[in-house]
């Protein structure tokens, strides 16, 4: 029940959200994501994602996993600032009750302010 919560969760944000084993196998991406790479062929699950990559960024990613794995409180990192979407860019490990590191992902933080009424019951954002 509770693993479909977390999915449900993550489904419903509007945040691209993409996870990735330690062979940067892709094994979820929720609707926001797939949306915003449909041009890459949308449902990417199965890929590696260092393939959808050029050599510097890469280099970059695996050297934001080696420092995931130096401490288990290195947990996440700033990457990037999108001007054009106003969001800045971070990698967060994923770890396991033991504090092992087990995966990663991208999130996305949105710095617009929300323009919808609250409470507006007329339609949906996701």
């Amino acid at each position: 029940m509770l693993n479909q919560m977390m999915k449900s969760v993550l489904d419903m944000d509007r945040a691209s959200v993409v996870i990735c084993d330690l062979n940067h196998t892709i094994i979820y991406m929720n609707p926001a994501a797939i949306r915003r790479h449909a041009k890459r062929g949308g449902n990417l699950v199965g890929q590696n994602l260092l393939a959808c990559h050029n050599a510097q960024s890469v280099d970059i990613i695996c050297r934001v996993i080696q420092w995931f794995q130096e401490k288990p409180d290195h947990n996440m990192i700033y990457t990037f600032r999108n001007e054009k979407e106003n969001k800045d860019v971070y990698m967060v490990a994923l770890r396991d009750e033991n504090q092992k590191l087990i995966g990663y992902y991208e999130k996305h933080e949105y710095r617009d302010r929300e323009t919808e009424k609250p409470y507006d019951f007329s339609h949906s954002l996701v």
